[in-house]
Formats: C-alpha cells, structure tokens, sequence
C-alpha cells in the first residue's frame, strides 16, 4: 500500500524496522518472531540494507517473501553506497513486480571492512541522488501504482555528525522532499524535547510531510554504546544515564529502565499527536511488546484512538 493510503488509513502510523538476518538459523527464528510483530497490527515494517549492499540479496528476498506472506506490509531500505545505476534499476524493478509499494532512500553506512573504499567514486554521493532516480523511474511508468514508489528518506533531530551547520543540515533535508519525499523517519532519540523542537524547525523550513519518530529501547551498557557509535551523535540524557548507572551491575534491570524510558517517551509523543512511531527492534518482539503492554495497547490500534 502506497504510503499515502498508509497514513490516510491510519492517521498515525506505528511501524517496526528489522534486519535481514545473515544466517539461516537466525531468518527461521526472525521469521518465527514475525507472528508477534504481525498481531500488533504495525502500519508497515521496514528492512535494512547492510553497508555498502552487503545484504542486499538477503534484504531483497525477506521484502519480497514478507509481502507474498501478506501478514505485514514491508518497505525496503535501499542505499547509495558502492551502487551504480545499473545496479539500482533492477532492484527497483523487482520490487515493483512484487507489488512493494515504499522505499527508504538513504545514503547508507560507508563498509567497515574495506580501507580501499573511497566514496567520492560512489555514482550517487547522497540520497538525494537516489531519491531523484526513484522519482524518475515512477515516472516512467515502470510501477504498476501509477504513483510510483512512495519515498521515504531518514532525519537527524540531534544533528548529523557530517553536517554541524543546522541551517544547512535542514536545507539539505527540505531538498530531498523537494525532489520526491513523502516521509521523513527520524533517527533515534532519546529525548524528546530535541524531536519536537526538529519537527518545529522542519516546518519553519517549509517541510510539510509527516515525521515519523524514531525509538529504540536500550536493553544493555553494551547495546547503549553501540547505539551512540551507530547514530554518531546520540544523547543520552543525564535522567537516563543516572537511572542506567544506578542498576549498571543488573543487566535486567538496565533492560527495565530502557523499555521504561522508552514507553514513557511514546506516551508522551503519542499525547502530542506525533504523525507516527517507528520502532528500531534488533529482531526482538520481546521489548517491543513489553513496551506495548506498558502503553496499555493490545496492538497498534489502539495507540491511534
């Protein structure tokens, strides 16, 4: 369903990121999980892309094998990274003739695993690129929706380590709308002060599609530092972090306090009217439905009354 019917049927959308596992013990038990996600009702669930398309097979098959099963509407993650032209065109021509109907246009992850790289060669040096190449192949009729793909692209509420300059960071953002975006899904967060007063900021920039937050719950020390190296800029309050030190010796404690902190941040956006919520899950249902169940919501419906 393109997602402009998504967020006309739902008003506020509610939806799960996941990754495409790189065995085939871990798909089975991914695929097992999808039942618990599926009951929720999401609005959609979105698929990575590894670093320089270092899934892109796997993330390619789990799209298409997701949308055959019918139980969950999937959008794929596609990204500039050490791709070609010639590349992107038949992916998007696949996804197509499976009837997926959204793309998440990013720039993607430089690969860690090849000091050879250099992205100046890269033939889309921005996802502003390839959301300029998914606008034309919508309008080339190739989709059998004759609106094409509906295009999402990501947003830093906190600041892209890449751009400093704020001003120029949302010029950067309102061009790719410009060039096709329907939707903007927000990095994650961990207060959200800093995501309203982006949104705040978007639309004094004259963006006026529906941002969608970005949440993630922390579920260990170790997966709280891995989340500020990935997000490269992440703040975490000094509420949290004294509520993670107190309890840093009880690994499910640290698990509680993040599910908490997470849930009382979705009441809040939810409280207010925030366009939609994008889980970030790991694979795991189980912190998801915790958070749920904190929310006292049996499934996604209920969160958007």
């Amino acid at each position: 369903m393109h997602i402009s019917d998504i967020i006309r049927r739902d008003g506020k959308t509610i939806s799960f990121e996941f990754f495409p596992p790189r065995t085939d013990t871990a798909w089975d038990a991914l695929l097992e999980r999808m039942g618990a996600f599926a009951s929720l009702k999401p609005s959609f669930v979105s698929v990575t892309y590894g670093a320089g398309g270092s899934t892109r097979q796997r993330t390619n098959d789990l799209v298409v094998r997701l949308k055959e099963e019918g139980h969950v509407d999937p959008i794929p993650h596609l990204t500039c990274v050490k791709h070609v032209h010639d590349e992107i065109e038949p992916i998007l021509r696949r996804y197509a003739d499976a009837g997926i109907s959204n793309i998440l246009a990013l720039r993607g992850d430089y690969p860690a695993d090849d000091p050879e790289y250099d992205p100046s060669t890269d033939e889309y040096q921005h996802a502003i690129d390839l959301v300029r190449h998914i606008k034309r192949f919508n309008e080339s009729g190739a989709h059998p929706d004759p609106r094409g793909f509906g295009i999402g692209v990501a947003g830093f509420p906190e600041g892209h380590p890449e751009t400093p300059n704020r001003l120029q960071q949302l010029e950067y953002l309102r061009e790719k709308v410009d060039a096709g975006a329907d939707w903007i899904t927000s990095q994650m967060f961990f207060d959200n002060a800093c995501f309203h007063d982006w949104c705040e900021r978007c639309r004094l920039e004259g963006i006026g599609v529906p941002l969608i937050a970005g949440i993630m719950p922390i579920t260990g020390i170790r997966t709280m530092r891995r989340m500020a190296d990935l997000a490269g800029g992440t703040n975490f309050p000094a509420k949290l972090q004294r509520r993670i030190i107190r309890h840093q010796d009880d690994d499910d404690a640290v698990r509680q306090v993040g599910v908490q902190w997470a849930t009382e941040q979705c009441n809040e956006l939810l409280d207010q009217g925030v366009a939609g919520i994008h889980f970030y899950t790991l694979n795991r249902s189980d912190a998801t439905l915790e958070i749920f169940r904190g929310l006292g919501a049996r499934d996604t419906e209920s969160l958007r009354r």
